[in-house]
């Protein structure tokens, strides 16, 4: 009889041992590395002194080396978003499903950009970029949570993202070429990703990738919301993976036909070096005004969430003309 008890002792601590160690877990796997309180956020780690922030720090562009470089760049003039195309849309990862996003985007480019959006119809479609790049761009707009927002797109998202929009003061979307190696043409309509929308929840952040920073110190860089100088705005980078695959226009996932080169500019075998998609926001907001991004309910308007996408909906002839720029060391404005 004191054995049996003794064995049913020992089994009720491995069971409930087990339930304990898989709450723990799974807690850890749902939480992340950054995971905080059950505050919708942001918190107040998710801010910067800019001041604090290492010289240095900003990601460096590679300077050319050797003869095959393509050194060039090319600034394509698409406006700031003055038409207030916004939506809860994402083409690139749920297309068809309208409001698939659960926050608001801005865009740039194609103006007729949403869910529902084909080859067909963004081909067709007008544009806000001044040479007629029919190409989308767009990412999840920044607010200000202390301040009600009463036009109908800043109340649309829900989940938690609300609050007045900030307009973004500029928008740069410029391509760059490789600085080891020709570029080749992305083909028509292909799709690209970059940042992490769940980072906040994620197991690592090796998809992290937006920098966030102040107008005052172009050469410091964070991943943090930056607390700027009175006078500067605040800026986000957004580079995009620039090493093509030669196969897909998409793929599972969203990221395995494009993937980023190595530290030295190198892509990986079996893909192909085309143009570097960066867009650069900048905003006016005074010092100790607080910022949240648009973000999913449960990765809490974290900073490091930021991404992008865009769909390239420039003709041949169009993306010709960007390659000839690129590999030829010339700095273009279209």
């Amino acid at each position: 009889m004191g054995n049996a008890r003794l064995l049913l002792t020992l089994v009720v601590c491995l069971v409930l041992g087990g339930g304990l160690t898989a709450a723990v877990l799974g807690a850890s796997r749902a939480g992340g590395p950054h995971a905080g309180s059950a505050a919708a956020g942001p918190a107040v780690s998710d801010y910067v002194d800019m001041a604090e922030v290492p010289p240095g720090s900003a990601p460096r562009v590679l300077p050319p080396s050797g003869p095959d470089a393509s050194a060039g760049s090319v600034v394509v003039e698409c406006g700031r978003n003055e038409e207030g195309h916004y939506n809860e849309d994402n083409l690139v990862v749920s297309p068809g499903l309208v409001a698939g996003a659960h926050h608001t985007h801005a865009y740039v480019g194609n103006l007729s950009t949403d869910a529902m959006s084909t080859d067909a119809s963004l081909d067709a479609a007008a544009t806000s970029c001044r040479g007629g790049d029919r190409s989308t761009y767009y990412w999840p707009v920044l607010r200000r949570p202390d301040r009600p927002g009463p036009r109908p797109h800043e109340g649309s998202a829900g989940h938690g993202n609300t609050g007045e929009i900030v307009a973004e003061a500029s928008v740069r979307v410029e391509f760059r070429g490789s600085p080891v190696s020709k570029v080749v043409p992305m083909p028509r309509f292909l799709r690209g990703m970059t940042g992490d929308a769940v980072a906040f929840t994620a197991a690592t952040d090796a998809d992290v990738r937006a920098r966030w920073g102040c107008s005052g110190a172009p050469d410091r860089a964070t991943t943090r919301y930056p607390r700027c100088q009175a006078g500067e705005r605040v800026t986000r980078t957004l580079v995009f993976p620039s090493c093509w695959n030669g196969l897909e226009t998409a793929s599972a996932g969203h990221r395995s036909h494009l993937l980023f080169p190595s530290g030295g500019g190198v892509c990986p075998q079996g893909t192909f070096p085309v143009p570097e998609l960066r867009v650069s926001l900048a905003y006016e907001v005074a010092p100790g005004v607080p910022l949240a991004l648009d973000s999913f309910p449960e990765q809490r308007h974290s900073p490091r969430t930021d991404h992008a996408m865009f769909v390239n909906a420039m003709t041949e002839e169009q993306m010709a003309g960007v390659v000839d720029c690129l590999n030829s060391g010339r700095a273009c404005r279209t």
